[in-house]
């Protein structure tokens, strides 16, 4: 049976017909929907992580145990993920273990484009890359495979074009691999410094095998076309670009491990060829070692490093023409990033950008308070660093004398992903700064996933609703407020009271999402009473795009309104009502 799978649902089901028993991620896209679909296979033990350390823990956990498990993140989820990557590496598996990094070039989604590839060269261990849907769910038995015969992780590296794109895919029946025997082994899996030297051996020996491995495997094959005056080197997504900018007329080495590369065939390759390109999206991973053996090729001296490659663009590199795709004649309107209507961030950002302090972001939704009209917020780094970096923020201005007051803004998800420690290091030394924990009940930003306080597993399982308030207080915070975000009164008291406190201090913002259908929201519109109304604009300040203001008049799209009622609060004249909200 055939099915039109995307490069996610594929990796889902390879992992599926290939007999994994535990799946583990942490929600970020590219990645999102392996685990969504995965967890839709009840064979196949599923579960969110808090972050992505802990999820590739319980996959090894697993793998240590005999199983098949596999793990899935974002790039960036890998630096989070890389102390136990590494570690594992050197100790080895029992059953097949495979860490799927979804890279994003271009930065659809993330705040870089770092090329993972470098993480399978420096852990040494092996790397696929599959170029569409069907080699992404064949790739997961070659993974497995491959991390059972050497001993190994394997790096399964996908970008968002493959992760998003769909196309067809022959359906297989399940494997049941089932468990393998477990046996105590400490040199093994005890990495203590005198075992570690042992395993390190161990590692480059394997990893010679490995090249063998990848020069004899049918997944780096030599494509010869109509003559040799031009040869390709390529792998993952941009193979289909160069095959649709050269076609028939190239020669091409499809490499699909490229860690550790096929050595022998690439030369074998050049070998054949006149002139040798190198097309690789991000980083030359491939280019430069291949230079490194003496072979001479054209690369990233004419290709781009930065951004996401397509065809037009390799055309324009290699060829000095215009790719002759068809393209739309009408511009596609820009659509800006904003938070949604009703949003249960906008009140708390409307009432932080009236005060004198910084405040550092952190990864969601709410990261879109930086965007105008709101420009509340000074920072965004990573994962959690809102607390402690608005802890390191606010203690430098103390050292240097300056009373600057500090409000660290962080979600829900994000605040067990990786806030916890920074809270208690706010605690722990005496900082002042003020964590605010936008608490709307989900995983907002990459599609709604749970998490450990909205009470369901990923397998739709009840379970423990971890108490933020409880959290807080068992790390030490003496100063906890609850509020109601769409209550501006009530928030602005909150914020107040911060301002004037020297101890550490937890502002929860909590009211749910306003795309949850299953959670209450307010009943009734908000409309404007053009007789009142004095056009001061400032119910524009809130950035709520229901909210316009065209041709002299403002107005309130009936059809977005969600009816938060921040902006009648925040009308001065009283000329935005309420109205069917009984």
């Amino acid at each position: 049976m055939k099915k039109i799978l995307s490069g996610n649902e594929a990796i889902a089901r390879g992992a599926y017909e290939y007999g994994a028993l535990v799946a583990a991620a942490y929600p970020g896209t590219p990645s999102t929907e392996i685990l969504e679909n995965i967890a839709q296979y009840k064979e196949i033990y599923s579960e969110w992580a808090p972050n992505e350390k802990v999820a590739l823990e319980v996959a090894i956990g697993a793998s240590i145990a005999g199983a098949r498990a596999i793990s899935a993140m974002k790039h960036v989820g890998v630096n989070v993920a890389a102390d136990p990557l590494f570690t594992y590496a050197y100790t080895g598996v029992n059953g097949g273990l495979i860490l799927v990094s979804a890279d994003d070039p271009g930065m659809h989604s993330s705040q870089n484009e770092q090329d993972n590839r470098y993480y399978a060269k420096f852990a040494k261990i092996a790397m696929l890359e599959p170029s569409d849907s069907q080699e992404a769910k064949d790739f997961v038995g070659e993974a497995f495979k491959i991390s059972e015969m050497f001993d190994t992780p394997v790096l399964l590296r996908i970008t968002t074009r493959i992760a998003h794109s769909k196309g067809l895919v022959e359906l297989g029946e399940r494997q049941e691999v089932g468990l393998k025997p477990y046996k105590r082994d400490i040199q093994k899996f005890i990495s203590m410094p005198a075992h570690a030297r042992v395993r390190h051996v161990l590692v480059e020996e394997k990893f010679k095998e490995l090249e063998e491995y990848s020069n004899n495997s049918p997944l780096n094959r030599i494509e010869m076309g109509k003559d040799n005056k031009i040869g390709i080197i390529t792998s993952g997504i941009s193979y289909q670009y160069a095959k649709e900018v050269f076609g028939d007329n190239a020669c091409y080495l499809k490499i699909s491990i490229t860690n550790p590369l096929p050595k022998r065939l690439i030369k074998e390759f050049a070998s054949k060829v006149e002139t040798l390109y190198v097309i690789e999206e991000l980083e030359p991973f491939m280019e430069e070692q291949i230079k490194a053996m003496g072979i001479n090729v054209i690369g990233k001296d004419r290709i781009p490093r930065i951004g996401e490659l397509n065809p037009d663009i390799i055309a324009k590199a290699l060829l000095g023409i215009e790719n002759p795709v068809i393209k739309s004649e009408k511009e596609v309107p820009a659509r800006p990033p904003v938070l949604c209507p009703g949003c249960p961030h906008r009140g708390l950002f409307y009432v932080l950008s009236k005060k004198n302090a910084v405040i550092t972001g952190d990864i969601g939704c709410y990261t879109l308070g930086a965007v105008p009209p709101l420009e509340a917020m000074d920072t965004c780094i990573c994962m959690g660093a809102s607390v402690s970096g608005g802890h390191g923020f606010q203690k430098a201005a103390e050292k240097g004398g300056r009373d600057q007051k500090v409000f660290c803004v962080i979600g829900d998800s994000t605040f067990f992903h990786s806030g916890i420690t920074g809270l208690m290091d706010i605690v722990y030394n005496k900082g002042n700064a003020t964590t605010i924990i936008l608490d709307n009940r989900i995983t907002a930003m990459t599609g709604h996933q749970e998490n450990p306080g909205t009470g369901k597993t990923l397998m739709g399982e009840d379970t423990v609703e971890l108490d933020i308030v409880k959290i807080c207080e068992a790390l030490g915070v003496k100063h906890i407020r609850v509020v109601n975000p769409h209550n501006l009164a009530e928030t602005e008291k909150a914020v107040n009271e911060a301002m004037e406190i020297k101890e550490p201090m937890v502002i929860i913002t909590k009211w749910p999402c306003a795309l949850i259908k299953t959670e209450p929201q307010p009943k009734g519109k908000c409309v404007v009473n053009q007789d009142k109304c004095k056009k001061c604009k400032l119910c524009l300040k809130v950035g709520c795009p229901a909210v316009s203001f065209t041709n002299g008049v403002v107005s309130i799209d009936e059809t977005m309104c969600n009816g938060c009622t921040v902006c009648l609060q925040v009308c001065p004249f009283k000329a935005i009502e309420k109205v069917g909200d009984q």
